[in-house]
């Protein structure tokens, strides 16, 4: 998941895109255009910017440099979402200012520990219950 807990996300990917990432978010825009990722990045004046690697194909690159040069970006956190790993262009990624990635795996990974994290709450909350009861 995203570290940082931010007021406005712009989220960047096509339609079928994991609900997970955004279920902490309040105000999250998503768009599907790449053309439209500076405009709309001018009126909602996101705090981060969550690119699906799939999505963006060849224009990520373009448009991590020009989020690089201009001192107008520079406040924006960027985060990458991504099926796979892969080291190089993980770290390309990276120089270019990409400042969190997230796997696929990550989230399948998250999933499943916070069901198994709910079962032992659960486990837990009704000994306590049990307990509370043959005290009382």
């Amino acid at each position: 998941m995203i570290r940082t807990r931010s007021k406005k996300v712009l989220l960047v990917a096509p339609q079928a895109f994991p609900d997970q990432l955004l279920a902490e978010y309040d105000n999250v825009k998503h768009i599907f255009a790449i053309t439209s990722i500076f405009p709309e990045m001018h009126e909602t004046k996101p705090d981060v910017i969550l690119f699906d690697h799939a999505h963006m194909a060849g224009n990520l690159e373009r448009i991590l440099r020009r989020l690089q040069t201009n001192p107008f970006y520079k406040h924006i956190k960027i985060c990458c979402y991504k099926r796979n790993e892969s080291i190089t262009a993980d770290a390309t990624l990276k120089v270019l200012g990409v400042d969190h990635m997230i796997y696929h795996a990550d989230l399948q990974k998250t999933s499943k520990s916070n069901v198994a994290l709910n079962a032992i709450n659960n486990l837990v909350n009704a000994s306590l219950l049990r307990l509370m009861a043959g005290v009382v």
